[in-house]
């Protein structure tokens, strides 16, 4: 009994440690209760009783559990989309019973209670269970704490795109197909699978689909994320410790960034993407199963069919789960086939078909979901660095000023975005390229991350995220590549633990220098934001060579140093990155409510008046409103950025705010293509006649949201409209 209940303590401690944040943010208790229950119930049983019969061998129960809620993930989206489809979302709390049902049967029955040959010892579990309560208690000081589920008051501010996620997923959870839910009809070219994930959080479990957004998800995905890219580690490289490496790396080792205090260069920080968008830990987590099916199937562990619906089902899911995700996998897959077939001369078919099916999966997307636009992708070789590297206005540059200049900045690149990936050198240098399968695979993928991000240039520096979508194959090649080493020092136990004492050390020194450092001007030029990383490398690495000195003159009367020093080389690079997550909590604590990043008004008022709509109106119904603008004005233009009625109400608008549309493709401070439709819309709160809201009518409108806040709303409209409801400013009507 007592080995049993020490094996089940770090996942217990770590879940108690999770949900006590959790409702530290000011959780509902039944809300959380609720969301639990969807979890267990509609993703965990389901997925984990399919991937067992369909995984080649059992060898962990947290393997079969956290694979298990990556395939459930998969298999929400079908009856998702096939309920939806059939206008049965009310069945949809009772879509798992159609897979117990399946699995009562004889022949299934047995893998209800698998055996398992391994354990994973209680020094990993503790290890991992570490991870998930450290990040999850970053997300609480950056995310969960500075953005309730309710605003508390009309002050209160918000990141911009939290409520455009919510809007998404009130979209997902009742139409399909999805429209641009701020311009009801304007279709969605988008991958938008992880508000689907959101959207049925809310439609089977009964949770208020806000608090899934701002509370749940995120750190449930994060938390999955973790553990899946421990047990994916330690299954591809068949050693245990790969995988708690590679979790670190991942979700506690930041990039390398020493500026002020963490700005964003290159597209990082990486840690901030995954709560300001869900949808890059929704790919993540889909794109680390996919990883962890992909190898045995190219190493021939899965010679079945089975292998292959897997893999299909994970590469269905990452279609639509982020834009940069499949694109990775298939230069992923490229490399391995290259390689494979150099080395033995014939044709790998098993890669071969994965590659067919991850091209399908991307001409899908393409093709369906995006409908072949491409938001101003285009080929821009460097395109991503060439903007530190210009010159300040009005001055000029000799060529090899340029050049040493553009140098800098490339070095800098590779330094703040690839640094913790430096495990893979070792590894490439002691088998001279000479590399498994599977070090192929995860190689390809960390390379097609970066050649990407270098080669095309997207909207708001979207190419960013192909790198990050390659961490998740480099993380596990370089934790590979860390443990190697490690082993290979053959470290008493004494020794394991100096070599934790120095990493702890020079985590705890770089972020007080980092503390001490912030705040610093560093100029205007282009050049600037790289500034600080060029610096602090250039000091660590002075008090590398002098450590260097120091290691090698005491080796002569320590001799047990030797062999060691490249180890602890390694280790100091991996650990250097380690301020980055610190400092974007110091960076939202000193800022206003919201954290640190772009945030915007979100007025108690206006979301209470939304969550009245929503509870007074039927899924179908549309909603016009006179609020279009954020409240800063650029030059007396219109910033159409506002989600705040199509997010907290579940409804399309008419007419809301209109940035994210595809036709505007990023433009912010674009017109509206239809002024004809906006003014007739506006027309209507500031001098309504029964012909304009007629049209309205004929529109599909039912409802009018209308805050005086954002202009005049005449009298005269409760004339020809029913108020049914007022909260401060925001008064609502229902058309007759």
């Amino acid at each position: 009994m007592t080995a049993r209940l020490t094996r089940w303590l770090p996942p217990i401690v770590a879940f108690l440690a999770v949900v006590a944040l959790v409702l530290a943010a000011g959780t509902p208790v039944v809300e959380l209760a609720r969301y639990c229950a969807y979890a267990v119930w509609a993703v965990l049983l389901p997925g984990t009783l399919v991937y067992r019969a369909l995984r080649a061998t059992p060898r962990t129960l947290v393997e079969d559990v956290a694979m298990g809620a990556a395939v459930g993930l998969t298999l929400e989206l079908v009856a998702w989309a096939a309920f939806s489809a059939l206008e049965l979302r009310f069945l949809l709390p009772g879509w798992p019973l159609v897979v117990v049902a399946f699995f009562l049967t004889k022949r299934l029955r047995r893998h209800w209670r698998p055996a398992y040959p391994d354990r994973p010892s209680v020094a990993w579990s503790w290890s991992l269970a570490a991870i998930v309560v450290f990040w999850t208690l970053y997300l609480y000081v950056v995310f969960l704490a500075r953005n309730p589920v309710v605003p508390t008051s009309e002050q209160t501010m918000q990141y911009l795109d939290l409520s455009y996620q919510l809007s998404l997923a009130g979209e997902a959870k009742n139409h399909l197909p999805l429209h641009v839910p701020q311009v009801a009809g304007e279709p969605l070219n988008y991958h938008w699978f992880a508000y689907a994930h959101m959207a049925m959080a809310s439609l089977v479990g009964g949770a208020d689909l806000a608090a899934v957004s701002l509370r749940f998800a995120i750190p449930a995905l994060c938390a999955l994320t973790i553990v899946l890219t421990a047990v994916v580690g330690a299954r591809v490289s068949r050693k245990p410790w790969v995988g708690v490496v590679a979790a670190a790396l991942f979700f506690t080792v930041g990039e390398f960034n020493f500026t002020d205090p963490v700005t964003m260069p290159f597209g990082t920080q990486a840690t901030f993407v995954i709560w300001h968008g869900m949808s890059m830990i929704y790919s993540w987590a889909l794109l680390v199963a996919l990883i962890g099916v992909l190898v045995p199937i190219i190493t021939g562990e899965w010679r079945s069919w089975r292998g292959y619906l897997l893999a299909a089902l994970l590469i269905a899911a990452s279609s639509g789960a982020k834009a940069s995700s499949l694109p990775v996998v298939l230069a992923a897959l490229l490399l391995v086939a290259v390689a494979q077939l150099v080395r033995t001369k014939r044709i790998p078919w098993p890669v071969v078909l994965l590659g067919l099916l991850a091209a399908a999966g991307q001409f899908f997307a393409t093709a369906v979901l995006y409908r072949f636009q491409t938001y101003a992708t285009d080929v821009n070789v460097f395109g991503s660095l060439a903007v530190f590297a210009g010159p300040p206005a009005g001055e000029q540059r000799g060529w090899w000023e340029q050049a040493a200049v553009a140098i800098g900045v490339f070095v800098a690149f590779l330094l703040n975005m690839q640094l913790r990936l430096a495990g893979i050198i070792p590894l490439l240098w002691r088998q001279r390229l000479r590399l498994e399968p599977a070090q192929w695979l995860l190689l390809g993928g960390a390379l097609g991350g970066v050649a990407a991000y270098l080669l095309v240039r997207q909207l708001s520096d979207g190419q960013q995220y192909f790198a990050r979508a390659g961490f998740a194959f480099g993380v596990l090649l370089s934790a590979w590549g860390f443990v190697d080493v490690f082993d290979r020092a053959r470290l008493s136990a004494r020794a394991r633990w100096y070599l934790g004492a120095f990493a702890a050390f020079l985590a705890v020194a770089t972020v007080l220098a980092q503390l001490a450092d912030a705040g610093r001007q560093t100029g205007s030029s282009p050049f600037a934001p790289v500034t600080p990383i060029l610096k602090w490398s250039f000091f660590l690495l002075l008090c590398g060579v002098a450590g260097a000195l120091v290691w090698y003159a005491a080796r002569g009367s320590r001799p047990e140093l030797r062999g060691k020093g490249g180890l602890v080389v390694l280790t100091a690079i991996l650990v250097v990155g380690a301020p980055g997550l610190v400092m974007d909590m110091v960076k939202s604590a000193r800022s206003p409510n919201g954290g640190a990043y772009y945030n915007t008004a979100m007025p108690r008022s206006r979301v209470l008046a939304a969550r009245w709509v929503r509870d007074h109106s039927s899924p179908g119904d549309v909603l016009a409103t006179n609020v279009h603008c954020l409240p800063v004005k650029y030059v007396g233009q219109c910033d159409p950025r506002t989600f705040w009625l199509s997010a907290y109400a579940e409804r399309r608008v008419l007419v809301e705010g209109w940035t994210f549309a595809p036709r505007i493709a990023g433009d912010a401070l674009k017109p509206f293509w239809d002024q004809e439709l906006l003014e007739r819309n506006d027309r209507a709160f500031t001098e309504p006649t029964p012909d304009d809201l007629a049209a309205l009518k004929a529109d599909g409108v039912r409802w009018l949201v209308a805050d005086s806040r954002s202009g005049q709303v005449s009298p005269e409209l409760a004339e020809y409209a029913d108020l049914w409801h007022t909260e401060g400013q925001v008064s609502v009507y229902e058309l007759r």
